[in-house]
């Protein structure tokens, strides 16, 4: 029997530590989908879009964009994005609106959704399944010196949000409400679910041990 092999869309070392914790080696393959641009062609077609369906169309661009190439794999794309008023954001631009944003974030309450895409490239046609997590998210009341010191770290810049839970910026949210590997990058659960949908066994993903 041919062995099932994972592939993951993205460069995002905390997705990857998500997956190897599970028992699970993916192949690595980054999209080079830019996502502004992408947000940018989304809306000026269809208006403007609920955060989820941002997260899950951002997270489709890279599943297909990697799957084009590929084939005998099953391949996941995903994308986070914060939602505080109804506003969808990534990561920030630069460390000022990593600034502006924690300025917002502080003493609130926001909700980080992943949009997880899976196309099975094991045969032809590829069904492809889609789902979108997500986890409310409790932000401590920080101060202006925490807030310049978090983002003179350089974290902020590179997660969506601009913040994490499982490196420095774990101290500033006080709670989450929900899937906690969301947070970080994906929900462990969803993606099982999505697999079964396209006939793949979540244990036959484990690493065998020698």
């Amino acid at each position: 029997m041919t062995e099932t092999r994972l592939l993951l869309a993205s460069a995002s070392p905390a997705r990857l530590r998500i997956l190897r914790a599970a028992g699970i080696e993916p192949v690595v393959k980054p999209s080079d989908v830019d996502e502004r641009s992408v947000r940018d062609y989304l809306r000026a077609e269809r208006g403007t879009l609920s955060p989820p369906t941002e997260a899950l169309e951002l997270a489709r661009a890279k599943a297909e964009a990697v799957a084009a190439g590929v084939v005998g794999l099953v391949v996941l794309g995903c994308d986070s994005v914060l939602e505080l008023d109804g506003t969808a954001y990534g990561k920030p631009a630069d460390p000022d609106e990593a600034v502006q944003r924690w300025s917002r974030m502080r003493g609130r309450s926001g909700v980080l959704h992943t949009g997880h895409w899976v196309i099975d490239r094991r045969d032809s046609p590829s069904p492809s399944r889609a789902a979108v997590a997500s986890t409310t998210v409790h932000f401590a009341d920080i101060t202006d010196n925490e807030i310049a010191a978090y983002v003179a770290t350089g974290e902020p810049l590179d997660v969506a949000g601009a913040f994490t839970i499982d490196g420095l910026g774990g101290a500033f949210v006080e709670q989450i409400a929900g899937d906690p590997a969301n947070v970080i990058g994906l929900s462990l659960t969803v993606l099982r679910r999505l697999l079964a949908d396209v006939g793949v066994s979540w244990t036959a993903l484990w690493v065998k041990q020698p």
